[in-house]
């Protein structure tokens, strides 16, 4: 009874878990592609595309002209004793009475000292800092998803390796524990076999985790589905290390200063400021008013019609402060754009260092090693199936094939991250 629940659980446990395979829609992509998906439909970098536009908006509002003022006042529909020679005449219902008192003018506001143009060149300012943002949120988040993209990549071939040897020391398990019924082998053997085939089975599962990490990462950058099972081809995983060979260090500097969207900032920065101080220069000088204005009945005259223009007298505002401020903006701005550089250098020089270093251990591993490695374990397997070695010999061997695998490919993997790291340090692809 007990066995046939037993069997009747792992046949659900079966059948829950091919629904949930099904379930999940495979997406084999690229490196190239996974990385177009990214930039086209990655949230973070639509929302701060809006940014920009915001910007844009606001130098287009920058740039129009203040609206005139229309005012209607002293409005009296009722006719005054001057005009009626002391009888009260009702306003008509239809049409405009003819001796009721009324008023209205039109202003318009001048702007003086080119203060318009001076503020759409302060907005423009906003506008390229927009762009530098959003390339700056770019450059970050283009290293945590290539980076992830690596990561995949590695933890795919590490199962890859484990699983292969998991399918063949299985093997080897069904037969070992077939010659230890015949009493051929001793039951010793057979343990540390079993041994060895499960701490291969729980590093898989472990693999298994951090694939379902990486994807998850992944699957946010890219905008996908959460039941997406996403698999990276192998290609890119391995840098072309002969194009770090032909890199200058100084060069790589100079083009830092160019590309990179932190160090644009700071620069825009100095000119943001320095822009502000010439629009709030311009603010001492006052805007002129220019007004228009005709009166029905408001005065000796019964039809007036005047002209006039107004200006604020700036004895003690002369905007002193803001031009202040400006001042000091501008100094602090090129405080931050010498340390930015600093930093920058500094950033660059670790980078290309631990770039050559990672490049030169990988070119320390001969290219024939790992297929030698790959010889030597299908020998051993059959040594130990011919009984010519022993199982101690044997599982030493498998311990030190797996763990020179993966230290080949931690240094592809290292030689990949440093060379992005390279890439964002100078805020351009140099290593492609």
């Amino acid at each position: 009874m007990m066995n046939n629940i037993r069997s009747g659980k792992l046949i659900l446990i079966l059948l829950l878990f091919s629904l949930a395979t099904k379930a999940q829609d495979t997406l084999q992509l690229s490196r190239e592609q996974a990385e177009a998906l990214f930039l086209k439909d990655n949230l973070r970098l639509i929302a701060e595309k809006l940014n920009i536009s915001q910007a844009e908006a606001m130098a287009m509002q920058a740039n129009l002209w203040p609206n005139p003022s229309f005012t209607l006042d002293q409005v009296n529909f009722w006719a005054t004793n001057a005009q009626t020679g002391g009888k009260e005449v009702i306003p008509s219902l239809g049409g405009l009475p003819t001796n009721q008192q009324f008023g209205f003018g039109i202003e318009q506001i001048i702007l003086t000292a080119r203060k318009r143009k001076k503020l759409v060149a302060l907005e423009e300012v906003s506008v390229e800092k927009s762009k530098q943002y959003f390339e700056d949120l770019l450059r970050n988040l283009k290293i945590e998803f290539r980076n992830q993209l690596t990561r995949l990549q590695y933890l795919q071939f590490s199962k890859s390796i484990y699983q292969n040897q998991l399918n063949s020391i299985r093997l080897l398990t069904i037969a070992y524990k077939n010659q230890v019924e015949e009493g051929n082998v001793s039951q010793g053997e057979f343990i540390r076999l079993k041994a060895m085939e499960l701490e291969i089975a729980k590093t898989i599962n472990e693999f298994n985790q951090e694939v379902n990490k990486a994807q998850k990462e992944l699957k946010v950058f890219m905008h996908l589905p959460a039941t997406t099972h996403l698999q990276i081809t192998d290609e890119g995983f391995l840098k072309d290390t002969e194009q770090f060979s032909q890199l200058a260090l100084n060069d790589i500097i100079e083009q830092a200063k160019i590309h990179r969207p932190d160090y644009r900032i700071t620069q825009l920065e100095e000119t943001y400021y320095n822009n502000l101080h010439a629009f709030e220069k311009a603010q001492r000088i006052p805007n002129l008013t220019l007004s228009s204005a005709y009166d029905r009945g408001g005065n000796a005259m019964l039809d007036f019609v005047g002209f006039g223009v107004s200006m604020d007298l700036p004895f003690f505002n002369r905007n002193q402060g803001n031009i202040r401020h400006a001042q000091i903006g501008i100094k602090k701005s090129k405080i931050l754009k010498k340390e930015k550089t600093l930093k920058i250098e500094n950033e660059i020089v670790l980078s290309y260092q631990n770039l050559s270093n990672a490049v030169f251990f990988l070119d320390e591993i001969a290219s024939d090693y790992e297929s030698t490695l790959d010889g030597l374990l299908t020998s051993y397997t059959q040594n130990l199936i011919e009984r010519n070695i022993s199982m101690l010999e044997y599982l030493d061997f498998l311990e030190a094939y797996l763990e020179n695998k993966k230290v080949i490919l931690e240094a592809g993997k290292d030689v990949n991250e440093m060379a992005e790291e390279l890439n964002y340090t100078v805020g351009m692809d140099l290593i492609k």
